[in-house]
This record gives structure tokens, C-alpha cells and sequence, in this order.
């Protein structure tokens, strides 16, 4: 089956890559420099403890089916033993035993392969899940590095368009000292500029906001310093696109809670298959041998009576039990109905995922365009009417608008722009396949 092999292989080897240059486990400070989205994932995954957390589930799942190997194999006990009796208000002798025994379990109609197939199904589920849990805080990871980026790129708007507003009052100033323009212009320039302030320093705030917001999933202060790279500027382009026949094909395919469900349904299915085979006959050898006597001494004498041992085959079969089996039955038969419906519903809900963040990754190329052509269009229109307004043909008014209508294209192509990002890595959790994004970023 396709679905069982773990898909997040690449999420533990970078973890031990990178544990092993920079011991990141342990670390107390942001590495130095510029952290690309993949490094900053590589670090958030080796420090994450809801993903190790995970991954110490994984393992114990993994430890309890290689114990269920354990019903093929022989078992074997021994023991010894040394009392006297107390009677007549007399001790007796001391007495001495030892013996060792094996069992073997020849037959039971297939209940311990049963019992196998169910724990390799949990392991599985389990390690579905635990593909799950990383995915999603790459994820988290990822859109908390495109907020950052986002802030950043709002600061260095704000800054511009405060030099922006300082022009104009420059301008106003020098037109009121000759004598061309009203007071009313200079003081409408300062009240832009301190808007302009005011903007900047928000920026700044948000920015450090969400840089403890990326710190804190890394497991870093919020107060410590981080510096990423940008994405490259064809990043998210409609070329990039698939349809979405290959993406719900993608995502049945490699979907963690899809294969998960599908897991839980199989351990389901060998549950109930275990309770039935446990109303069967089963057939196990067994030998024991033993040695009893009053004296140590004697031993190893060859005339003494002090060693048995017997051998034999044993079937047995239940007969009443209380009906625990029949109830046990009807239970197992319940919860396997219940985990089909439940993948029917897992496999509704994903198919509404992918639809959803399919929709939404081509509206956010839509919108990123379109905030493209506003940007450039009052990019231009600002400069023509500061130019208007230095010739006189254009009131500070119209500058004033010109810059608002500016700062509202920049924020808004700002977050178009790395809101595609998201929308992109969104469609990649939706079918499940984080990792082919993480490559196409390198």
C-alpha cells in the first residue's frame, strides 16, 4: 500500500543536519546572519517540542508492534524455590525445588497475525499523524516568516513615504518664503509628515511583533534579533499552477489525516477480526522439567527420584466467558464502522481544503497583479502631481492625496504580495506535500 510509507523523511534529516554543526537543541541565542525559510525550518523543527513530542509517540507505537513478534516465539520461565512445613509444633526439613518450562503457540486461526496487523496499522496512523503535526508547524512557520517579511517591507515603505511627506513640507516652506503658497500648505505638509511618523512607528511596532512571533516558534526570546532573506521575485507565479485534478490526486495520495484515517480504519479492521478469532480453539506444546528433594546433598545421585519432567500438546477453546467475547465482538464490529465513516468524512473535508486553498492561491495571483498595476499607477501619479504642485499647477491637497492614495497601494501590494506566499504553502498543506514547496524555495 502506498500509504505506508512515512512521507516526512526530509523533516527529520535536516533536524540532525543542523543539530550536528550548530547543537541547535541547546543553543540560547539566533544563529548570525541571513537565515533563509528553509534554515529557519531546519532550526523551528530541531527545537519544536510538539514535534519531538510527536516523534516520541511515533517510537513508542513503533517498540509496541515489534513487541507483538513476541507471540511467535516460544516463551520460556523458570523459577526456584526453598521452604519447610511447620506441623505438631515441629519444622520439617528444608525442601528445595527448581523447575523450567516452554510453552509454544502452534495454532490459533490467525489471532496473532491479527493482533501484528493491528499495531503495524496504529504505527502507521501514528506516524501519518505525527507527519501531520509537522506539516502544520511548518506551516505556522512559514506564514509567521512571510509576516515578518511583510513588516519589514511595510517599515521600508513607511520610510520612503516619509521622505516622501518631507519633500512636500521642504517644498511648501520654500514656496511660502517666496511668498507663492498660503501657511495653510506648510501647515498641511507638517500634519502629513507627523502622519507619516506616526505610520513608521507603528510599522516598527508590528515589526517587532511578529519577529517575536517567529522567534517564539523557533523557541528563541521574543526579544532576540533575526535576519531573513527575502523570497525571489518570480516566486508564486501563475506558471507555478496546477490543476486542480492533480492536486486532489496529490492529496489523496499523500495527505497525513487522509493516510491516517485510512490507517485507523485497517487497525479497525484487524480489531474486529482478533475479537472474532477470539471465540476459536487454539492449540500451543508445551514441556516442563523439574527437580524437588529434602537434602542437597543427594542431588546429582543417581539412585534418587528428584528430577520429572513431562511434555505436551494442549488445545482449548472458550466456552462462556460471560459474554465478554460477544460484547467485545459487537464492539470491535462498532468501531470499525465508525472509522469508515470517519475516513469518508476526512476524505470530504480534505477535498474541500484543497478546493478552498486552490481558489485562494489564484485570487492572491489575481489580487497581487492588480495591486501591482494600482501601485505603479499612484506611484506615478504622485510624482506628477509633486511636480504640478512645484510649478504651481497642483494644491498641496492634491499632493496630500496623491500621498495617501501611495501609502495605501504600498501596504496593500505589501501584503498581496506575501499573502501569495501563504495562499501557495496553504495549497501545499492541503494536498500534503509541504516538502515540494520547501525545494522550489532553494
Amino acid at each position: 500500500m502506498k500509504y505506508t510509507k512515512i512521507s516526512l523523511i526530509f523533516a527529520l534529516l535536516p533536524v540532525v543536519a543542523f543539530g550536528a554543526d550548530d547543537d541547535c537543541m541547546t543553543r540560547k541565542n539566533v544563529p548570525d546572519g541571513v537565515l533563509d525559510l528553509q534554515k529557519v525550518i531546519e532550526l523551528g523543527l530541531c527545537r519544536n517540542p510538539e514535534t519531538a513530542s510527536a516523534y516520541y509517540s511515533l517510537e513508542a507505537t513503533r517498540l509496541n508492534k515489534n513487541a507483538g513478534y513476541a507471540n511467535y516465539l516460544p516463551s520460556v520461565s523458570a523459577s526456584v524455590s526453598a521452604g519447610k512445613n511447620y506441623q505438631n509444633k515441629e519444622w520439617g526439613d528444608w525442601q528445595y525445588g527448581a523447575s523450567i518450562s516452554a510453552s509454544y503457540l502452534i495454532f490459533d486461526f490467525g489471532k496473532r497475525l491479527a493482533d501484528l496487523n493491528q499495531l503495524s496499522a496504529v504505527w502507521r496512523a501514528t506516524g501519518f499523524e505525527y507527519d501531520e503535526r509537522v506539516q502544520n508547524y511548518v506551516y505556522g512557520v512559514i506564514g509567521a516568516y512571510y509576516a515578518l517579511l511583510n513588516a519589514d517591507a511595510d517599515v521600508e515603505s513607511a520610510k520612503s513615504l516619509r521622505d516622501v511627506a518631507q519633500t512636500a513640507l521642504d517644498t511648501a516652506n520654500k514656496k511660502f518664503k517666496a511668498g507663492v503658497v498660503a501657511r495653510a500648505d506648510v501647515l498641511k505638509a507638517e500634519t502629513t509628515l507627523a502622519s507619516r511618523d506616526l505610520d513608521l512607528e507603528r510599522a516598527k511596532n508590528n515589526r517587532e511583533v511578529t519577529k517575536g512571533t517567529l522567534l517564539t516558534k523557533l523557541s528563541f526570546p521574543a526579544d532576540q534579533d533575526i535576519t531573513i532573506a527575502d523570497m525571489s521575485g518570480d516566486f508564486g507565479s501563475a506558471r507555478e499552477n496546477r490543476g486542480i485534478d492533480e492536486l486532489i490526486k496529490i492529496a489523496r495520495e499523500r495527505r497525513p489525516d487522509l493516510l491516517r484515517a485510512s490507517a485507523n480504519k485497517d487497525a479497525a479492521w484487524h480489531r474486529r477480526n482478533s475479537a472474532f478469532l477470539k471465540n476459536l480453539p487454539s492449540i500451543s506444546a508445551s514441556g516442563s522439567i523439574s527437580w524437588g528433594d529434602d537434602h542437597l546433598g543427594d542431588v546429582f545421585s543417581p539412585t534418587g527420584n528428584q528430577i520429572n519432567g513431562s511434555i505436551g500438546i494442549r488445545a482449548s477453546m472458550p466456552i462462556f466467558v460471560g459474554f465478554a467475547n460477544m460484547y467485545g465482538l459487537r464492539s470491535a464490529n462498532a468501531s470499525y464502522d465508525s472509522a469508515a465513516e470517519n475516513l469518508r468524512s476526512v476524505n470530504d473535508n480534505a477535498m474541500l481544503d484543497v478546493f478552498t486553498a486552490y481558489q485562494n492561491y489564484k485570487t492572491a495571483q489575481t489580487v497581487l497583479t492588480q495591486t501591482e498595476t494600482l501601485l505603479k499607477s499612484a506611484t506615478e501619479s504622485e510624482k506628477v502631481t509633486a511636480g504640478m504642485y512645484k510649478v504651481g499647477r497642483a494644491t498641496m491637497l492634491d499632493w496630500q492625496t496623491a500621498q495617501s492614495e501611495l501609502v495605501s497601494a504600498q501596504k496593500q501590494n505589501n501584503a498581496a504580495k506575501y499573502d501569495l506566499f501563504t495562499k501557495r504553502a496553504a495549497v501545499a498543506l492541503a494536498i500534503g506535500d509541504i516538502k515540494s514547496e520547501l525545494e522550489k524555495d532553494e
